[in-house]
């Protein structure tokens, strides 16, 4: 019980990816935030943790919308009275076609910078003040792998590349506040029946020769959510199986 007595805010955390650090995240004591746009989604998850003996709240939230995560802050305080944990989770990527960069809308490359990137922005913004007050916090920005290797959806990339450079800037504007932010770099994960990381032609590029699941990833996100990594700010945790180091 690593996070006992904590709060912890998860954006897009109804499913895939960001379930499985909810779950994590109530396993360790914390009561959860689920902030997601999929509000059924949020509301299962947070049945499960309920089921397990958790405390959560499920909220429907936009986060590219500043006034949504106004909303979600602001109803966490009221539940929970603090905000420990904040994890920039919520993006868009199996969603996203792969096509010639040509045929690529500057809607969609707006879309894309704005929910995978802007929403790690409104989110610290909304939370900082409240971990200002209670002495500390941490906070952890999901990027990708895309950020090391590239990829053929560019604005995905772009956008993970900007929660590693997000990432390290806060770190310098926070810090004095003992509010610590990391990042985490996952591979291509199968956390949907289509999702990459079980094909056998991408297994071969990394030096673990199996598929990346979520809960690969659980076990950063509780280190870098607990006081075990209390001296540890601005950095990126690159977990791909060695996909990047090959």
């Amino acid at each position: 019980m690593r996070l006992a007595g904590k709060v912890a805010i998860v954006t897009g955390g109804g499913k895939g990816i960001g379930r499985a650090y909810s779950l994590g995240l109530a396993r360790e004591g914390a009561g959860v935030v689920i902030a997601d746009i999929d509000e059924p989604a949020a509301r299962a998850t947070g049945d499960e943790i309920a089921q397990a003996g958790g405390e959560s709240l499920a909220l429907h939230t936009d986060v590219a919308s500043e006034q949504s995560v106004q909303q979600m802050v602001a109803r966490t305080i009221e539940r929970f009275g603090r905000v420990d944990v904040l994890i920039n989770n919520a993006g868009l990527h199996v969603d996203l076609p792969s096509r010639p960069l040509e045929e690529v809308t500057i809607d969609e490359w707006d879309r894309v910078l704005n929910v995978n990137l802007r929403s790690a922005f409104l989110c610290t913004k909304a939370c900082v003040p409240h971990m200002r007050r209670q002495g500390g916090g941490s906070i952890i920005n999901i990027s990708s792998v895309s950020a090391f290797i590239g990829g053929s959806r560019p604005h995905y990339g772009a956008s993970k590349a900007g929660m590693i450079g997000l990432t390290r800037s806060l770190a310098r504007v926070i810090g004095a506040d003992n509010i610590r932010i990391n990042a985490v770099a996952p591979g291509a994960t199968a956390s949907y029946p289509d999702a990459g990381g079980m094909s056998g032609q991408l297994i071969a590029t990394r030096a673990l020769k199996r598929p990346q699941v979520p809960e690969d990833l659980v076990g950063a996100i509780i280190f870098l959510a607990s006081e075990e990594s209390a001296f540890m700010t601005g950095q990126t945790m690159l977990i791909d199986g060695g996909q990047a180091y090959n």
